[in-house]
């Protein structure tokens, strides 16, 4: 018997997926306000700035999403300035595939409170770029 990979979700896991959006996604909520909801559906929710001079489009700022074996959460702010990446935690480092999405099978309230001071950062990243 093949033995599922460690990136994977039990079906257990799995079944804690939707709890797990609803953290993620609270994480982005107090931004709606000053950005474009896009995308609010069961599972998938994403935010994206208003339309800006500077690159004459609006730009993505960030989603959760539920997906086969994970949950993830993307924060392009890191990608635009990944100095906002300095300090962060070992731990947080490890759940990152690529160069702005998180992934998470679980919860942990550590991580969240980690990822939500760096989506703050990233927002503030934004006004002081005048990008919002």
């Amino acid at each position: 018997m093949q033995r599922p990979k460690p990136s994977q979700a039990s079906a257990k896991g799995k079944a804690d997926f939707p709890e797990v959006f609803e953290q993620l996604k609270a994480i982005l909520l107090p931004f709606a306000a000053r950005l474009l909801v896009k995308v609010d559906k069961p599972g998938n929710y994403c935010l994206y700035t208003p339309y800006t001079g500077k690159y004459k489009k609006e730009l993505f700022f960030g989603a959760a999403q539920i997906n086969k074996n994970y949950v993830s959460f993307h924060l392009f702010a890191v990608y635009m300035f990944p100095d906002l990446l300095a300090g962060i935690s070992s731990e947080l480092k490890k759940r990152m595939q690529g160069k702005s999405c998180f992934n998470f099978a679980a919860a942990d309230r550590k991580l969240l409170t980690e990822l939500r001071r760096l989506t703050k950062k990233g927002f503030d990243r934004f006004k002081q770029e005048k990008l919002l």
